[in-house]
C-alpha cells in the first residue's frame, strides 16, 4: 500500500514519481514516451465523474478545477488500479494562470508529466495534456526552449482542453498564439480537443493537424 502525501511539499513534489525518468531541459521536465499506437477514445470524462462512465469506455481527463483532482497528485500510486479501468488517461490538467509566477507555472507542467510518466510506467495508455502560461512558457522570449512542450514526443498524440479557458479576449489570445506554438514545436499526429473549438482560434489551424473535438461533459449530458 502506498504512503500517502498530504501535501505536494510532504514528498518533494512527488520526486518518487520519476526515479526512472529520463528529463528534458534545462527545467528537466519528466519525458512521457509516446504511445506504440495512437488510439482515439470515445469519450471523454473527468476525474471525479469518471464512475458515470457507461462500460468504462471513456479516456478520463482532467479538465476540470484542480480541487477535484488534487488526489491524483498526492496520491498517485493509489489510483493505478481503479485507471486501468479504462482504455486511456490525459495527463493531468494543472492550471497555469497567466498572472502566476513563472515558478509556479513550470511547476504545473512538471506535475503534469511526473504523474504522466508514472501512469504510463504502469501500463495505463497515456496522452498527455499540452498546457501553457504566459508568453515565457510557450516561446523564447526569456529562455532557449518552450517549457510547456518539454517532456511529450514529436509526431504523436496529444489533447488540449478549452473548456473554461478561453472565456476573455485576453485568454484567447494566449490560448491561440500557445497553440500556434504548440504545433510547430510537437508537430502532433493527433491533437485531442476537450471543448469548443471556435474558428477565430482554430480556424486557419486545422490543416496544420488532424483535431478530434470532445463535448464537455456538461454539453455532453444535456445532449443526451
Amino acid at each position: 500500500m502506498s504512503k500517502k502525501s498530504n501535501t505536494l511539499v510532504d514528498e518533494g513534489f512527488r520526486v518518487s514519481l520519476i526515479e526512472d525518468a529520463f528529463f528534458d531541459g534545462d527545467f528537466e521536465i519528466p519525458h512521457i514516451n509516446a504511445p506504440s499506437k495512437i488510439i482515439i477514445p470515445e469519450g471523454m470524462i473527468p476525474f471525479s465523474i469518471r464512475n458515470r462512465s457507461k462500460d468504462y469506455k471513456d479516456f478520463v481527463c482532467f479538465y476540470e478545477h484542480d480541487v477535484f483532482f488534487r488526489e491524483i497528485l498526492t496520491d498517485t500510486e493509489r489510483y493505478v488500479d481503479d485507471l486501468k479501468r479504462f482504455p486511456g488517461v490525459i495527463t493531468p490538467d494543472c492550471s497555469l494562470y497567466i498572472d502566476a509566477p513563472l515558478c509556479v507555472q513550470i511547476a504545473g507542467i512538471y506535475l503534469n508529466r511526473a504523474v504522466g510518466y508514472y501512469l504510463s510506467k504502469q501500463g495505463i495508455y497515456t496522452v498527455p495534456n499540452i498546457r501553457w502560461g504566459d508568453e515565457r512558457t510557450y516561446s523564447n522570449v526569456l529562455f532557449n526552449e518552450k517549457v510547456a512542450f518539454q517532456g511529450v514526443e514529436k509526431h504523436s498524440i496529444v489533447s488540449i482542453g478549452t473548456y473554461g479557458q478561453i472565456k476573455t479576449a485576453e485568454s484567447k489570445r494566449y490560448f491561440r498564439e500557445g497553440l500556434i506554438a504548440m504545433i510547430e514545436e510537437l508537430e502532433p499526429e493527433l491533437v485531442l480537443v476537450y471543448g469548443a473549438m471556435p474558428d477565430k482560434i482554430f480556424g486557419d489551424l486545422k490543416d496544420k493537424t488532424r483535431f478530434v473535438r470532445f463535448d464537455d461533459w456538461t454539453t455532453r449530458v444535456k445532449r443526451k
